[in-house]
Formats: C-alpha cells, sequence, structure tokens
C-alpha cells in the first residue's frame, strides 16, 4: 500500500464528436487532468480532487455546452477496475506489456510488466505507443537518459531493456512515484533512478530525453530541456493532439531545430528532434 492516502476525482463524457473530444484534452490538463481513458466517443479523465479546480471545469463545461458525470476513485476501486479490464499490449515481435497475473508471451524481443494503478502509461493510450515506436528506432546503448513524466515508469523500463546504462525518471505526482518504483522493481531494472519532483533544475545532461506529457508543461520546459540535452541528444516528445501540432512545432524548432520524424495515431501525435 502507498504510504499516503489521496482522493482522486473521475469524470465521464459521453457522446462526443471528433471536434469536442480534441478541445476536451486540449483543456482538460489546465484543470489538472493529465490521466484519461478513451473510447469512441467517451472520454474518462482522473485528477487529484480540487474543489476550486472543479468549480472552474463545470463552468468551463457550461460554457461549451457540455456536461459530465462525476464520481470519486479510491485505490481500491481503482485497482479493481483495471484488473477486470486490462488487457496486454503488443508492438508486434518487439515489445509484450502486460499485468503481472497474464502469462508470459513468447516471440517478442522485450516483455514489459506494469501495475499501473493511477498512474498514466500502460501502453494502451495512442501517446505511449507512439513513444515507444520512436524509441525502438533509436540507439539506447550506453545513453543517459531523462524520463520526464514517468508515469508507470514504463519508458524508463524500455529504455534500460534497450541499453540504456543510466536512466532519470521523474514524476510530480506521489501516486506515480511509487508505482514507478513498484514497476521498475517488478521487471528487475537496475539503472533507473526515480524522484517526485516538478522542476528540472540542477539536473545533468542526458542524452536522450523523453516527455510523454501535455502540451502546456512541454512548451513551460522547453528551454530548460533545450539547456539539459547532449549535443547531438534526441527528445521526443507526446501528450499532444493533432491540432496542437503548430504551436509545439513553433517552440521545439527553436530550442531543437527541424523535426526529425512525426508520428500521429488517432488523432495524437509524437515528434522526434535531434540538435
Amino acid at each position: 500500500m502507498p504510504a499516503f492516502f489521496m482522493e482522486y476525482i473521475e469524470i465521464h463524457i459521453s457522446d462526443l464528436d471528433a471536434s469536442k473530444k480534441e478541445l476536451v484534452f486540449a483543456f482538460l490538463p489546465e484543470f489538472g487532468f493529465c490521466q484519461f481513458e478513451e473510447q469512441e466517443n467517451d472520454v474518462k479523465a482522473y485528477a487529484t480532487r480540487d474543489e476550486a479546480k472543479l468549480d472552474e471545469l463545470k463552468q468551463w463545461f457550461k460554457h461549451q455546452s457540455l456536461s459530465f458525470q462525476e464520481s470519486t476513485i479510491k485505490e481500491t476501486n481503482w485497482n479493481s477496475a483495471w484488473e477486470s479490464n486490462f488487457q496486454p499490449v503488443e508492438i508486434p515481435k518487439q515489445v509484450y506489456i502486460r499485468a503481472d497475473f497474464h502469462p508470459s508471451k513468447p516471440g517478442y524481443e522485450h516483455e514489459i510488466i506494469i501495475t499501473p494503478k493511477m498512474s498514466f502509461g500502460t501502453g494502451h493510450h495512442a501517446t505511449t505507443k507512439m513513444m515507444m515506436s520512436a524509441m525502438l528506432e533509436l540507439d539506447f546503448k550506453h545513453k543517459k537518459v531523462l524520463d520526464f513524466g514517468t508515469g508507470t515508469g514504463i519508458l524508463s523500463i524500455l529504455a534500460e531493456k534497450l541499453g540504456a546504462v543510466e536512466i532519470l525518471a521523474i514524476d510530480n505526482d506521489q501516486w506515480s512515484f511509487e508505482n514507478a518504483i513498484e514497476n521498475i522493481s517488478l521487471n528487475e531494472m537496475y539503472n533507473i533512478k526515480v524522484e517526485c519532483k516538478n522542476h528540472l533544475k540542477e539536473l545533468p545532461s542526458f542524452d536522450i530525453i523523453l516527455a510523454n506529457i501535455n502540451k502546456n508543461i512541454l512548451i513551460e520546459h522547453a528551454e530548460q530541456l533545450q539547456s539539459i540535452l547532449n549535443k547531438k541528444g534526441t527528445i521526443v516528445i507526446s501528450g499532444l493532439l493533432s491540432v496542437d501540432y503548430d504551436e509545439i512545432a513553433r517552440v521545439y524548432q527553436k530550442y531543437f531545430g527541424p523535426i526529425v520524424k512525426h508520428y500521429s495515431e488517432n488523432g495524437w501525435i509524437a515528434l522526434s528532434f535531434k540538435l
């Protein structure tokens, strides 16, 4: 059990068309919602309960002629919910992501066991899949890696499996911090250090930076990320909607130069840059 108790809120937004769904994904992070479960026309979003932000969110939804159902999520409820629905994720012949209650499956170069709890990053979401696909195209051997917004620790775990020798995984969410440590131990990884922090101050330099967060945080920290990326280093970013492309590309090209590769899936994007 975690050494703390935190109450989370789940909001369920139904019957969204494509444009409204993009709007919801674009603005929910401003109200503290950075963890999502996406279905065809529905979105569930999760955040630490904050009554002031919740009141602001209700006003915003009213202005957009939208509504949502609200419920409280506690750890035991969350665990039972994801355990009943969690299915393994496959990147064919390369990565197999499963929970510890699923059997292993031969035929994959890398297997990752994830117990996600309230943390983002099980491999199911398009952004995580794109980040992992981008990672599989990079050379991690003997590299130093920063995983900014680690969530479950899934990207850090893959980085070590791909040969990284030193990985710093950071997240500002206590639940994610403890969950990442749990998953790293479960996968018997030894080159990953996890820290709970919301800034990039006094960090060393890195050869590869992985940042699967959201547009606002990525823009806010772009200059700092550039300052800690080694020359000829690579940064891969996601947590971005297709509608974010112009704004994020303008900011990141200023600091990192031309886009090396553009990934796209289900209205989400990931971008890779190289200094």
